[in-house]
Order: structure tokens, then C-alpha cells, then sequence
């Protein structure tokens, strides 16, 4: 068997446990008949507002301060308490302006794009700070759940049982993840690259650490930057990225590899900001800005392609369904 027959069998036995099987669609005025928009509307979509993202990009380098700010100035047990899940929360929030550089619509200009967004916010806050990110996550939306699918194993085997959720859910809460992402970058000291990698992580978190020194409050690095980090940042990290494609499958139909969750101002606040829910729409065309991804969602359920059978009504409800495995066995034809 070749490693291509192979791969096809961990999709087939691995993935597509809560794929639906949507209706042909075949195009709109707006939309080509795989959800692509079309000509006039693509390239209103695709429109960068160069002055509302630095906005955002100000506002969200300065939330870390701000929380670190207030848990000093109220000085009280519950703001220290609200402190560690509002910077996991804040650096979560740093990760989607990653993830929007990555894909080159977070400003026009490129320089500035992969300036800001990858080597300033992806150094400091996850300490890449290189276009390796950008290169795996251009697998994942070449050819989702491919043989270059980053996060294969993230996605795969749902729904699974409540007692596995919470298995993972523990891992991450409890600083295994964090541990396991940060293991090799120690342990492959000998190759270059990995040593250059994890010489730049390093340097980031000193530059972190000496600006909280600076506040004179140099133990508020680990406290207020580390753990949430470690112990909030992965599991907030893990429910979204199930949400967007737990359980799905290889497919050129993006609605059978991606799903939309309906959105509501506590989840983006909480859990997808940025607009980064609309996950199906993000896929769709992944040149989209931020900013301009509910009118294309708004487009794809208007024209037909996305219908309401493909909507989750909520977070919460998906969660629950994707744990309430074990999946059943799919066998391989």
C-alpha cells in the first residue's frame, strides 16, 4: 500500500464521524459553484480597511497591559483571580491577528503585514516569529485533513466519549500540551533551525519578562504571562479548533470540512474574536479580511450554499455532540 492508499484509510476510518452530506450547489451571481465569490463582490470582499485593523492590532497589543494594570491597581483577590483567564484570553486574541497575517490580510502592504503580525505578535506571543506557521496552515486550507493536515490528529476520531474530552481537556488545563509543544524545540538543540527557533522563543520571553521587570513587578511574568499561557490558552485553543473541523472530512466540499457555528457576542468575545467563527466562509476564501467575512457568510445562506441544516445553533450544543462518542467505525472500501 502507498503512502497516498495510505493516508486514505485514516481518512476513511479516522474522520467524517459528523460530516454532513450537503445538496449540490450550482452557483449564484454572487458565488461560483464551490462558494468562491464571484468577480465584482470577490474583490469587495477581499478589500483590506487598513485603518480599522491597526485599530484592532493597538487595542490588541494593549489588552495584556491593561489586564496586568487593573489586577495591580484593584490589587484584590478576584481581580488576580479574572486576571489569568483574561490574558489567556488576551493571548488568544493575539493568535487570530496571527493567524490573519498569516494568510496576508491584516494589512496591504507585506512588509508591514508580516512585520506586525508574524515576526512582532508571533515572536512575543508564541515565540515563532517565522513563516513556518503560514507554511503548515497553507496545507491545512489547501487540502483539509490532506497528508500535510498540521492537525490531523486534533481534528480526527470525533465525536468521541465524554470521558476522552475531558481526558484532553485535562491535558491542556493541567500544562501537558504546553509541555509537549515546548519539548522539542529543547530536545533538537543540534539542528540549526531548531536551535534558531528556540532562540528566538527564548529571547521573546526575556524581552516580556525584562518589561515586566521594568513595571516592577518582574513575578507577574510567570503569573500573568506564563500560566495563563500553559494552563487557559490550550484548552480555549483545542474547543475552537474542534468546533471548526472536529469530526469533519476530507473533501473539496468545504461544508463537509469546515462548519459554521451560529454566532453570538459572548462567543466572540470569549472564544472565536476577530470574526473567526465563520470558519465556513473563512475556508470558502481564505483571502477574505477578517472584517468582511459575515457578508460572505451572510452571501453563501442567501445564495443557497450554506443552508440552515449546516448551522449549529450554538458552541455548547456542538460540544456536547462532539462528546458524545465513540464514534462509530467506518471501514475502509
Amino acid at each position: 500500500m502507498g503512502n497516498t492508499d495510505d493516508h486514505d484509510t485514516l481518512v476513511s476510518t479516522m474522520t467524517g464521524g459528523m460530516a454532513p452530506n450537503p445538496s449540490p450547489f450550482s452557483g449564484s451571481a454572487r458565488l461560483h459553484p464551490d462558494g468562491r465569490p464571484r468577480d465584482t463582490f470577490r474583490d469587495e470582499l477581499r478589500h483590506i480597511p487598513v485603518t480599522r485593523n491597526i485599530v484592532t492590532v493597538i487595542t490588541t497589543v494593549a489588552l495584556p497591559a491593561l489586564v496586568v494594570w487593573a489586577a495591580v491597581t484593584l490589587n484584590h483577590p478576584v481581580a488576580w483571580v479574572l486576571a489569568i483567564p483574561t490574558m489567556a484570553l488576551a493571548q488568544n486574541r493575539l493568535f487570530i491577528l496571527h493567524h490573519e497575517a498569516a494568510h496576508r490580510v491584516l494589512f496591504s502592504n507585506r512588509r508591514l503585514n508580516d512585520l506586525v503580525g508574524i515576526t512582532l505578535i508571533g515572536w512575543l506571543t508564541f515565540g515563532t516569529g517565522s513563516h513556518g506557521y503560514r507554511l503548515g496552515h497553507i496545507n491545512h486550507h489547501r487540502d483539509e485533513f490532506g497528508p500535510k493536515e498540521p492537525d490531523f490528529l486534533l481534528y480526527a476520531l470525533y465525536p468521541i466519549s465524554p470521558s476522552s474530552m475531558l481526558r484532553k481537556l485535562i491535558r491542556d488545563a493541567s500544562g501537558v500540551s504546553a509541555f509537549r509543544i515546548l519539548r522539542p524545540r529543547f530536545q533538537q538543540l543540534g539542528n540549526v533551525q531548531h536551535r534558531k527557533l528556540t532562540l528566538m522563543l527564548l529571547a521573546g520571553q526575556v524581552l516580556i519578562a525584562a518589561v515586566f521587570a521594568l513595571a516592577g513587578h518582574p513575578w507577574l511574568y510567570l503569573f500573568m504571562w506564563v500560566v495563563p499561557w500553559a494552563f487557559l490558552y490550550h484548552p480555549v485553543n483545542r474547543l475552537r479548533a474542534i468546533a471548526e473541523h472536529g469530526g469533519m472530512t476530507r473533501s473539496a466540499d468545504r461544508r463537509r470540512a469546515s462548519r459554521h457555528v451560529r454566532q453570538n457576542p459572548l462567543a466572540q468575545a470569549l472564544l472565536v474574536p476577530c470574526n473567526v467563527g465563520y470558519h465556513v466562509a473563512h475556508h470558502v476564501d481564505p483571502t477574505v479580511p477578517m472584517r468582511h467575512l459575515p457578508r460572505l457568510h451572510r452571501a453563501l445562506i442567501e445564495d443557497g450554499y450554506l443552508t440552515t441544516d449546516l448551522i449549529w445553533p450554538s458552541y455548547r450544543s456542538l460540544w456536547r455532540a462532539l462528546a458524545a462518542g465513540p464514534r462509530p467505525q467506518v471501514v475502509a472500501t
